[in-house]
């Protein structure tokens, strides 16, 4: 019984030995059908390393379900089916998407390209599209030749220009220096207009540069301003002895008038009618280019008032038309003389009787 009792007493020591001692259990080898349920905790291998404490892999038979996941690189095509958020950035070389909705802020570091399908032709017809409303707007490139096409207005900031080149062109208030042809038809008023060359206005107007005439009906003015008619023309000139000229250039007479009536008419031989009485308020000269300043009228021939024509001479005339009442004033008067001759018969030259006897 004393032995019995002995190793008893050994083994419960035996048992507390192992209890208070830790032991390390090396598996060299564990295969599949050794794990059933259970977890495995701090568990690693040469390319997984599990840091998790709480479950964030589920594999199911349509795949692997996570709600978090780190990637630095993802190599081969990739095809998401459904959603995708991105909060970050997004970098790309090249991005195709058959829609593209946004409502952000965009910005680019380099131009918009619009290429054609087979990437060697212009891509023409491209540009900017928006639908909606009672037609599309559009800004597009076209062809033939090659030009922007907008169906909208275009409009610029106050004060901002359209160029060519570097040069202004078109501003809100002027055309650019550069701009030196044009076919306008209509305009407003025009202010301090310069014209460097010829100037036709509705084919009427005519200044020829060349000339430095300035014709109204005509091109080719015969004066340095014509007026011109079917059949005359009527010219303002200046002459070669530092005059002045105007009237027909043309057999036309010419009429000074006053309330659309002619007042004084020169007819094509230069002969002048006065419609009216005629006023003079200074010396009248006839014929003459230097005359006497005592005498209202001054001729250098004979003169007619009233039918009579009076002439002068040293005696009655010998030939000529003459009618009754004409006089022949004495050019050389003497005492007991006579005065001249009067025409007391008309005829050629008619008969002549001396009068009014000189005292002596």
């Amino acid at each position: 019984m004393t032995n019995i009792r002995n190793s008893l007493n050994d083994l419960a020591g035996a048992i507390e030995d192992l209890q208070n001692k830790k032991h390390s259990v090396v598996i060299k080898e564990l295969s599949g059908d050794k794990i059933s349920g259970g977890t495995i905790t701090n568990f690693a291998s040469t390319g997984i390393t599990d840091e998790a404490s709480k479950k964030v892999v589920v594999v199911k038979n349509d795949g692997i379900h996570l709600e978090t996941i780190y990637v630095d690189y993802i190599s081969g095509p990739v095809t998401v089916t459904g959603n995708l958020t991105v909060v970050g950035d997004v970098t790309a070389k090249k991005l195709h998407v058959e829609e593209l909705i946004a409502d952000v802020k965009t910005e680019r570091l380099e131009p918009v390209k619009f290429v054609s399908k087979n990437k060697k032709d212009t891509a023409y017809g491209n540009g900017l599209v928006w639908p909606g409303g009672e037609y599309t707007k559009q800004f597009l490139l076209m062809e033939r030749p090659d030009r922007f096409f907008a169906t909208e207005s275009i409009e610029l900031r106050a004060n901002k220009i359209y160029m060519i080149n570097g040069q202004n062109v078109l501003s809100q208030e002027a055309l650019g220096n550069t701009v030196t042809k044009s076919n306008l038809k209509t305009v407003g008023t025009l202010e301090n207009l310069s014209v460097e060359s010829s100037l036709n206005v509705d084919n009427f107007l005519h200044y020829n540069a060349n000339t430095q005439g300035l014709g109204l009906g005509t091109e080719s003015p015969n004066g340095t301003f014509g007026i011109a008619s079917w059949d005359h023309e009527f010219i303002i000139d200046g002459t070669d002895d530092r005059k002045f000229k105007l009237g027909t250039y043309t057999t036309g007479s010419l009429q000074i008038i006053t309330d659309d009536t002619p007042r004084i008419t020169i007819d094509a031989t230069g002969v002048i009618t006065a419609h009216k009485k005629v006023i003079i308020e200074d010396k009248l000269g006839v014929g003459v280019k230097n005359f006497a300043t005592d005498a209202d009228i001054t001729s250098a021939g004979p003169i007619r008032f009233q039918e009579k024509k009076f002439e002068v001479g040293s005696e009655e005339p010998k030939s000529g038309n003459y009618v009754k009442g004409d006089i022949v004033w004495n050019t050389s008067p003497s005492p007991a003389g006579y005065v001249g001759w009067i025409c007391v018969k008309s005829g050629t030259p008619g008969s002549w009787k001396l009068f009014g006897q000189i005292a002596s």
